[in-house]
């Protein structure tokens, strides 16, 4: 059955407008869980910038780089981030003037909430399309995103 959305067979949804309503289609679990899990002030599209993070503390260009975000959108969601607990900002050990952003252990537990919630929803996904066509979806969705832009 098709999404109640798409109602109007005249209009038919672009593949980037399906995938963010897909992606989207998480928020109000992964929400619930953050409030469960007593994570509070944190909505998940702020907590998609504590990922890269995961790996290690990053200087903000870097973070914006790897978000494919402006460096003004890295600072006002690390301000909020920052505000709540779960980054903060140490000096970069090669430059003191300089700092880098890092997880906080509250944040490495938005971290662990976010992937439990990813992995419940992923075995949703697979109920409906099976291993195989999710196994597929997912090499295709890394495809598209390894692709350089303008491809």
């Amino acid at each position: 059955m098709a999404h109640s959305l798409f109602m109007d067979a005249e209009w038919k949804p672009t593949v980037p407008a399906l995938v963010n309503l897909v992606a989207a289609s998480g928020a109000p679990q992964l929400r619930a869980a953050f409030a469960a899990a007593g994570l509070d002030g944190i909505r998940p599209a702020q907590a998609v910038a504590l990922v890269p993070l995961a790996a290690g503390a990053l200087h903000a260009s870097a973070l914006a780089d790897r978000l494919r975000v402006t460096r003004q959108a890295v600072a006002q969601a690390v301000a909020a981030l920052e505000r709540h607990g779960y980054v903060t900002r140490v000096p970069d050990p090669a430059d003191a003037r300089v700092r880098l952003i890092e997880l906080t252990p509250r944040g490495r537990e938005v971290l662990r909430v976010m992937r439990a919630n990813a992995l419940d929803l992923e075995k949703r996904w697979q109920r409906v399309l099976g291993k195989e066509r999710l196994a597929e979806f997912r090499e295709t969705l890394v495809q598209l995103l390894s692709a350089a832009p303008g491809d």
